[in-house]
């Protein structure tokens, strides 16, 4: 693809904040279902355990490898008319008019859109440990946002800015 030429569509996921979830829920999940089946249906003591108790853990381990699992769920989806970012539990769906740049620094863990209102609006779902899938994503949002910003009528500049 030509650097000039920008892509239609543009979807990224933080495939090894993914893959690092979904291992600690299956650990979580497991452990939690072992330790629930092996405790046992006897009285120990002053505590007596039965099978209410056993399904509460596993049901415990299964929630919270549910929720461990949450983290890896952010999501950005961008095409010609704007972007949609989903991070852990807000989503931000922008025209192309509302974003001034994408950033990505180099000691950044996630990249970023610095809107025209001066807010930044983060972008987990682009993580620097995917590090060529993330650069290809931010070049791909890049190209993008400079073919909307090429298609739209300039705006003649206000007293406040430079």
């Amino acid at each position: 693809m030509p650097a000039t030429e920008a892509p239609a569509r543009v979807s990224a996921v933080p495939r090894r904040l993914r893959l690092v979830c979904a291992a600690a829920a299956i650990a979580v999940t497991a452990a939690m279902t072992v330790v629930g089946l092996l405790l046992p249906s006897s009285s120990v003591g002053v505590v007596e355990f039965g099978w209410v108790d056993q399904v509460a853990i596993i049901g415990v381990g299964v929630c919270l490898g549910g929720g461990i699992l949450t983290f890896g769920r952010s999501r950005v989806d961008a095409d010609a008319s704007g972007v949609a970012v989903r991070n852990l539990f807000v989503r931000h769906v922008l025209p192309w008019s509302a974003v001034r740049s994408v950033r990505f620094d180099r000691h950044s863990s996630w990249a970023s859109l610095l809107l025209t209102n001066g807010d930044e609006v983060s972008v987990l779902a682009i993580q620097a440990a995917d590090t060529e899938r993330a650069v290809r994503a931010v070049e791909d949002l890049r190209a993008l946002l400079a073919a909307a910003q090429a298609a739209e009528p300039p705006r003649p500049p206000l007293l406040y800015e430079d």
